[in-house]
């Protein structure tokens, strides 16, 4: 894990195109901003551990499950 310490409106650059800016620093957190391009998803933890728990619900559901097997079992020859 990289550590930096920086102040309001320092940065740190993520790659070539991803920018994490420090907008405010108070006595209940720091407000960050994200600059990145909008194929990059950016969440917060609580939010894409939310995503990842309805994900895998989704696929554990028997309809999905059944949806896997048709598509992953070889289609018959054609006659």
């Amino acid at each position: 894990m990289l550590v930096v310490t920086r102040k309001r409106d320092e940065a740190i650059i993520i790659g070539h195109d991803i920018e994490v800016r420090v907008l405010r620093v108070g006595r209940d957190g720091v407000r960050l901003g994200v600059v990145a391009p909008a194929e990059v998803p950016v969440y917060r933890t609580e939010i894409y551990d939310l995503v990842v728990r309805e994900n895998r619900a989704a696929i554990a559901s028997p309809s999905t499950r059944r949806f896997v097997d048709r598509i992953r079992r070889p289609a018959s020859p054609r006659r």
